[in-house]
C-alpha cells in the first residue's frame, strides 16, 4: 500500500493568477549559486600568480646599462707624449715654431687614420733648440720629464761614425724616460741625412741643414718618425687587421719547434733545444709576458719528405722549389706537427735534393730559405754543410752547431714579428725618407712593445664590449633564458676588468693595460659560453604553455563558462523581479 505525502502548500497561492513567469517574477532571486560559481572562478584566478611563480625561470641581474655604454664607446686614450731636441743650429730657429710645424705634420699623418690605440686625443710635443749659445724650448706641463738643455752636449757623442749602438746606449741614458718618445735632430755630420731608430724609445736624425727646405724635411721626417714608427709600428694601418694574431682570449701561445729529418738514412740531425731556450727564446718571452702567456715545446722527426718536388738548376748549383710550390711544401700526412699558428719547422732534406733553395718570384735565392705556411707556422730549410760533398752510404748522426742555430733562429725571430704584424727587416721606407731600426737582442725593441700592448689593449677591450653587447641582446631576446649567478659575476668582472685598462691607459701604463684588457676579454668570453646557457639555453612561453594547458585549460574553461552562465542568468531573473516591484507600484 502505497504512502500519501503530506500536502505541501504552495506559497505562489496568493499570486495573481495573470502574471506570466517567463517574464515576471514576484520574488527575489537568490545569490548563493552566483557566489560559489565566483569564488571557483577567482580562487583560479588567485592561484594562477602563485602556478606562474613556480615555474619562474632565474634569472641573474645584468648591468644592460653600462655593457651598452661600453659597447658604444669602448676606445682607449693613451697619452704620446713627444719631446724633439735639434743640435748645433746656428740660425736658432724658434722652439715654438717648430712645435706647430712638426703639429701640423702630425696632424696630416693621423688625419686619415682611426685606428684603434692611438693617441691623436691626447698629444703633448716639447721642442728644444740646443746649440751653442744658447738653449730655448717650449714648456712642456712637467718639465721633469723632458730634455734638460745641455744634456746632449755634456756627453761625448759622436753622430758621425757608424757606432749605431754605442750612441743609442748614450741617448738612452740622457733621454731614458718612460712614455716618452724623443728624436734628436743633429745639424752636421756631411751631405745627406741619416735617420735611425734605436732599440729604446728614442730617434736620431744626422745631416747637414742650411736652407729652409732642409729644415722642412727634416719636421717631416720629425714627425712621420713619432706617427709611422712610435705609434703605428712602422706599418701604415696599425697591427691590427681584424684579428690580434697570434693571441687568443687566454692569451696563451705554443711556440713548438720541430727539427725534421727527410731521410734518415742519409744523415740525422739534433739539436741542443735546451741552450736555445735559455738563451734565445728566454728574453722574448719575459718581454711579451703582459701581452701573452708562452710555453715551449720541441720535438725532433724522422722519414718526413716534403710534398712538393724541386729541380736542378745548373746557374745556382742547388735543387730549386718556387713559391708557386708553398701551399704544397707541408706534408700533412707525415709531419705530425703542432697545429698551433706559431709553430715552426726546421727542414733537413734529404741528400738527394741538398742543397735545397727557394726561388724568389725577383729570379733571386732566398737569403733566409724560409717562409710562413698558412696554419702551420714557420718553415726554414736548412741545408747540412758540405751535403753536395757528402757520399757516405751509412747514416751518420750530427748536432747542430750554435752558428747554426743562432742563424736559423734569426730567421724564426723575423717570421715571429711579422706573425704580430711588425717588420722582418731592419729598414724602414717612408714618404720623407729611408730610416734604419736597430734590432734588439730581445728580439722586440721598446717602443714596439709600447706599440703591441696599446694594440693588444684596444683589440681586446673592442673584443669584450662586442661580446658582452652580444650577450646582452640575447639575454634581452629570450625573456625566459636561465641566467646563473656566476654568469653575473663574470659580466661584472668583465666590466671591472676593462675599466681598470682605461684608466691605465689614461695614466699611460700600457703593459697594464693590455693585461687588464685581456682579462676583461677572457671573462666575457666565459660568460658568452657559459654551460647553463649552451646547455638550456632557452625555456620559451610556448614551451610551458603547451606543457600546462592540458591540466588546466579544461577546467578553466568549463568554470568560465559556469560562471558567465550563472552570471547571465542572475541578471536575467533580477530584471523579472523589477519589472514586476514597477507593475505592483503603478497598480497601487
Amino acid at each position: 500500500m502505497s504512502e500519501i505525502s503530506p500536502e505541501v502548500p504552495d506559497n505562489r497561492q496568493d499570486a495573481p493568477s495573470h502574471v506570466d513567469p517567463n517574464s515576471t517574477r514576484i520574488t527575489k532571486p537568490g545569490v548563493k549559486r552566483l557566489v560559489l560559481t565566483l569564488s571557483v572562478l577567482f580562487s583560479l584566478v588567485l592561484g594562477f600568480p602563485f602556478l606562474w611563480k613556480s615555474v619562474e625561470i632565474y634569472r641573474s641581474s645584468l648591468p644592460f646599462g653600462e655593457i651598452s655604454e661600453m659597447e658604444s664607446n669602448p676606445s682607449l686614450s693613451f697619452p704620446c707624449r713627444f719631446q724633439a731636441v735639434f743640435i748645433n743650429f746656428n740660425s736658432n730657429p724658434s722652439p715654438n715654431h717648430l712645435q706647430l710645424s712638426i703639429l701640423d705634420k702630425i696632424t696630416e699623418l693621423t688625419s686619415n687614420s682611426s685606428q684603434c690605440g692611438a693617441c691623436a686625443n691626447d698629444l703633448a710635443l716639447s721642442v728644444t733648440v740646443d746649440s751653442i749659445s744658447s738653449c730655448t724650448q717650449t714648456h712642456p706641463t712637467d718639465n721633469s720629464n723632458y730634455y734638460r738643455c745641455g744634456a746632449i752636449s755634456a756627453v761625448d757623442f759622436d753622430f758621425s761614425n757608424d757606432d749605431d749602438d754605442g750612441v743609442d746606449e748614450l741617448l738612452e741614458s740622457v733621454l731614458g724616460v718612460k712614455n716618452v718618445y724623443s728624436v734628436v735632430v743633429v745639424n752636421g755630420g756631411g751631405e745627406g741625412i741619416r735617420a735611425v731608430v734605436g732599440k729604446y724609445r728614442h730617434a736620431w736624425i744626422v745631416g747637414s741643414v742650411e736652407e729652409e727646405e732642409e729644415e722642412s724635411v727634416l719636421v717631416s721626417r720629425v714627425a712621420e718618425i713619432f706617427v709611422k714608427m712610435f705609434v703605428n709600428g712602422g706599418t701604415e694601418n696599425g697591427l691590427i687587421h681584424g684579428e690580434f694574431m697570434p693571441v687568443g682570449a687566454d692569451r696563451r701561445i705554443v711556440l713548438s719547434f720541430n727539427l725534421l729529418n727527410a731521410e734518415p738514412n742519409d744523415w740525422v740531425y739534433d739539436w741542443d733545444f735546451q741552450r736555445v731556450d735559455e738563451t734565445l727564446l728566454a728574453p722574448i718571452i719575459k718581454v711579451l709576458g703582459p701581452i701573452a702567456n708562452i710555453s715551449v715545446e720541441s720535438q725532433v722527426l724522422y722519414h718526413t719528405p716534403k710534398s712538393s718536388f724541386s729541380y736542378w738548376d745548373e746557374k745556382w748549383k742547388s735543387y730549386i722549389f718556387s713559391t708557386k710550390d708553398l701551399p704544397f711544401f707541408v706534408n700533412s700526412n707525415e709531419w705530425h706537427l703542432d697545429t698551433s699558428i706559431a709553430a715552426g719547422g726546421r727542414y733537413v732534406p734529404s741528400a738527394k735534393e741538398c742543397p735545397l733553395s727557394l726561388l724568389l718570384p725577383t729570379g733571386e735565392i732566398s737569403k733566409t730559405n724560409g717562409f710562413i705556411s698558412p696554419m702551420w707556422g714557420g718553415v726554414v730549410v736548412w741545408n747540412p754543410p758540405g751535403c753536395l760533398n757528402s757520399e757516405t752510404n751509412h747514416p751518420s748522426r750530427h748536432t747542430m752547431s750554435r752558428e747554426d742555430l743562432q742563424a736559423v733562429f734569426e730567421v724564426f725571430m723575423g717570421q715571429f714579428r711579422q706573425l704580430f704584424g711588425l717588420k722582418s727587416n731592419n729598414l724602414y721606407i717612408g714618404a720623407s725618407g729611408t730610416y734604419h731600426l736597430l734590432p734588439s737582442g730581445k728580439g722586440f725593441t721598446e717602443w714596439e712593445l709600447d706599440v703591441l700592448s696599446r694594440q693588444f689593449a684596444c683589440f681586446n677591450l673592442h673584443s669584450c664590449a662586442t661580446t658582452l653587447g652580444s650577450l646582452s641582446r640575447l639575454v634581452q631576446s629570450l625573456p625566459r633564458m636561465i641566467i646563473m649567478d656566476e654568469i653575473g659575476k663574470l659580466v661584472q668582472f668583465s666590466l671591472e676588468a676593462a675599466k681598470l685598462a682605461q684608466s691605465n691607459a689614461s695614466l699611460g701604463d700600457n703593459e697594464s693595460s693590455a693585461v687588464s684588457s685581456g682579462q676583461a676579454r677572457s671573462l666575457a668570453e666565459d660568460a658568452f659560453f657559459h654551460p647553463s646557457i649552451m646547455s638550456i639555453s632557452y625555456y620559451s612561453f610556448e614551451h610551458c604553455f603547451a606543457i600546462y594547458s592540458p591540466f588546466f585549460l579544461p577546467v578553466s574553461m568549463h568554470v568560465l563558462l559556469a560562471a558567465l552562465r550563472e552570471w547571465k542568468r542572475y541578471k536575467q531573473e533580477k530584471a523579472k523581479y523589477t519589472a514586476w516591484k514597477a507593475k505592483v507600484k503603478v497598480e497601487s
